[in-house]
């Protein structure tokens, strides 16, 4: 191999997407079981690899240069192979920072939490340290040198004001995973999450829920991966870049979420959007009736309505794992707070304004059979709709029109 990233499990990689637009595009995933670490890295059968979980600090014996920064943190993420000898840095750290003040800006006299004790962790504290918090903890599932139980946080660090997630929990195919309640830290500014797969986890996802801005690790793995690239080729980008690759990134791995009324187009709008940006096509309800063989109407009549919003709930959150597809909503798919957390860690929810007038009583929906039952679930569910969604979508010409419409807006 030339260029690469090796790991333990890199199914979730999202490093070749990236690499792909940079000097350094020949980069594959090569995944190495621990006992294959040592004799990968003596044969040294290769141009230059990213490092990731578990072996950030398990490849440093074997190589021949470690940076200031990287022996400083004491985790690597970049090896050169430079005629034969290894050379180890971290721009992880740079990768972090700029993810930090990204998403918080300045954090000087803040109180930080770090969660983890892996090779991730180690480079959390550092950018924490450099960007001049004025505590620094870490804490993890059990209590070591240097780091305190999840238990000992809430009950004596619940003043932090920002909290790093260096743990993989959250991470896909475990989305629905959040390593700590942030209900138990009631002066939280800032939640910053170094899994990028979802784009965001659920302790972002809960975090925004609060008003507290968050932000997943997706833009520090590009910011991480330019600066890797720049020493794998020894070349310099300009800084530009590195947004633009994220926001091309981000708009390919986010689905389009469509909510609203029954009758409102979701489904139309849905498959010309889907047709249009080359995306698969997902409707909740559809994959109901693929799944359980019956129709809408049978499953309420036969099932009732709690078991019917029960698979509901299971096949929005399958969905929600998806990368750049589009998913059509039931009517009352944004009934449950569940449903929608699942469905914006990797989605943009626009909710498609249809007016009440222009609603018709359809057949195949057991709550929207009448012109009266339009009307009721239209007073029920609007203030929830507009709530839950990101974008709001008032409804004027066609379903091409509005197609053309999410389409721009995603995007921007």
């Amino acid at each position: 191999m030339k260029y690469g990233l090796i790991g333990e499990k890199l199914g979730h990689s999202f490093s070749p997407d990236i690499h792909k637009r940079l000097a350094t595009s020949d980069y594959v995933l090569k995944e190495i079981p621990r006992e294959e670490l040592g004799e990968f890295l003596t044969k040294k059968d290769f141009k230059a690899v990213n490092v990731t979980i578990p072996y950030k600090q398990e490849v440093i014996p074997y190589l021949h240069f470690v940076s200031d920064a990287a022996r400083d943190i004491g985790a690597v993420n970049v090896i050169v192979n430079k005629d034969g000898l290894l050379y180890g840095y971290n721009t992880d750290f740079y990768g972090l920072k700029a993810l930090v003040e990204k998403t918080v800006g300045d954090i000087s006299g803040k109180k930080v939490l770090v969660l983890g004790t892996g090779g991730t962790s180690r480079t959390a504290l550092a950018v924490a340290k450099a960007l001049g918090a004025s505590r620094i903890d870490r804490a993890g599932r059990t209590e070591k040198e240097g780091c305190v139980t999840y238990a000992f946080a809430y009950e004596h660090l619940f003043d932090s004001e920002i909290i790093i997630n260096t743990t993989p929990v959250g991470m896909f195919p475990k989305c629905d995973a959040s390593p700590v309640d942030i209900d138990a830290f009631p002066n939280l500014c800032g939640v910053v999450d170094a899994v990028f797969n979802p784009i965001s986890t659920e302790l972002v996802v809960s975090a925004r829920n609060k008003g507290i801005s968050a932000n997943g690790g997706l833009y520090m793995l590009v910011c991480q991966a330019v600066a890797a690239s720049e020493l794998f080729a020894d070349v310099k980008y300009d800084e530009s870049i590195i947004e633009s690759i994220y926001k091309e990134l981000k708009a390919s791995k986010q689905n389009i979420v469509l909510t609203g009324m029954p009758g409102s187009g979701k489904t139309t709008v849905g498959r010309l959007l889907a047709e249009k940006t080359g995306r698969d096509f997902y409707d909740i309800d559809a994959e109901i009736v693929k799944q359980t063989g019956m129709e809408i109407t049978e499953i309420f009549k036969t099932r009732g309505e709690k078991w019917f919003r029960d698979t509901e709930t299971e096949t929005a959150k399958n969905l929600s794992a998806l990368s750049g597809a589009v998913i059509s909503c039931g009517g009352g798919t944004v009934l449950r707070d569940e449903n929608v957390n699942a469905l914006r860690r990797n989605g943009v929810i626009f909710f498609i304004d249809r007016p009440l007038e222009q609603l018709v009583p359809t057949e195949d929906r057991p709550l929207a059979l009448s012109r009266a039952d339009i009307e009721k679930r239209y007073n029920e569910r609007i203030d929830r709709y507009v709530s839950a969604c990101d974008i709001r979508v008032t409804v004027e010409g066609d379903a091409e029109s509005v197609a053309q419409k999410i389409g721009k807006e995603f995007l921007n």
